[in-house]
């Protein structure tokens, strides 16, 4: 059952967006709120290759995720053969009542909807900090599996 519904960023979304970037919570992994919000603030020009949602319950708003093409990124943590058909997400939970109740992996989960229904992904790629153990329970939750090597998690979607 999935509780989650993801909707579109829209401008009136980032005060809130703000509110959770410097929560002592999500700010201990998202460690430059700014840019955050700088990538947010030019979703339609320079980051126009993000993809960003509002991950809600019962139409209350908990958290932020997004998605994007590896090949467009420029990042380089990532090992992989054929980053073209490569996709990685980011995600976060907001608001603390919804911590710890699986709502993690249905957002995992949800994006990952949304990302096979709009790209030609083969595959996601996910590199939660290694201390981040609610995000990579999460993961292994959402059957993502872990590759020790290149230490990210993936899912392949064919």
């Amino acid at each position: 059952m999935n509780r989650i519904k993801l909707r579109t960023m829209v401008d009136e979304d980032i005060n809130l967006f703000k509110y959770w970037l410097y929560k002592p919570h999500v700010a201990k992994w998202y460690t430059d709120p700014e840019s955050w919000l700088d990538e947010f603030n030019k979703r339609n020009n320079e980051f126009n290759w993000i993809h960003h949602f509002i991950a809600e319950v019962d139409g209350v708003a908990i958290g932020f995720c997004q998605y994007y093409d590896c090949s467009l990124s420029g990042e380089t943590w990532y090992n992989v053969v054929n980053v073209k058909e490569t996709y990685s997400i980011d995600y976060m939970i907001g608001e603390e009542e919804y911590l710890g109740k699986r709502f993690g992996t249905e957002i995992i989960l949800a994006l990952e909807e949304v990302v096979k229904a709009k790209t030609e992904a083969k595959k996601i790629i996910v590199q939660p900090e290694r201390t981040n153990i609610a995000s990579r329970n999460a993961l292994l939750s959402a059957k993502y599996m872990f590759d020790e090597v290149n230490d990210i998690y993936y899912k392949n979607l064919i």
